[in-house]
């Protein structure tokens, strides 16, 4: 027994993908996502197949991949390129784990900041904003 192809409407699909008919749109026009035939008189029909690929789209993003790298991985999505795909998953990794030595870098000047605020009594120049003006490389709190 085969199973009935589901026929949606693009604000169906929408819909069903958690997302807007114009972020579809958008993803159409950069090639993430195919749009059907519209047959004469009709409406554009979609399958599951094209909100799977939405689902596809909308985790790679939630992993940081931007949509120029979701269509390279699109393009792997077969599943017969794994070595590709682990490259492309060890430069996102590398990725983010630059952005986050670079956010805890960013957490220590702001703690420093914070506690020197904190500390100041009278009337004194407030620490944190002395350092936005004359900018980090100027503070004995500049992160390594």
């Amino acid at each position: 027994m085969s199973k009935k192809r589901r026929s949606m409407t693009i604000g169906a699909l929408a819909k069903a993908a958690g997302m807007g008919v114009e972020t579809i749109r958008y993803y159409q026009r950069r090639g993430l996502v195919a749009e059907p035939e519209k047959p004469y008189g009709s409406i554009r029909h979609y399958d599951d197949q094209a909100l799977a690929r939405l689902h596809f789209i909308r985790t790679a993003q939630w992993l940081g991949f931007s949509l120029d790298e979701i269509g390279g991985l699109l393009t792997l999505q077969d599943g017969t390129y794994c070595d590709e795909a682990r490259v492309l998953g060890e430069q996102k990794l590398a990725s983010v784990r630059g952005k986050i030595s670079s956010l805890r870098r960013i957490e220590r000047a702001l703690d420093g900041l914070v506690q020197e605020c904190c500390a100041q009594r009278g009337n004194v120049e407030c620490p944190l904003i002395t350092s936005l003006q004359d900018g980090l490389e100027n503070t004995r709190l500049l992160p390594d």
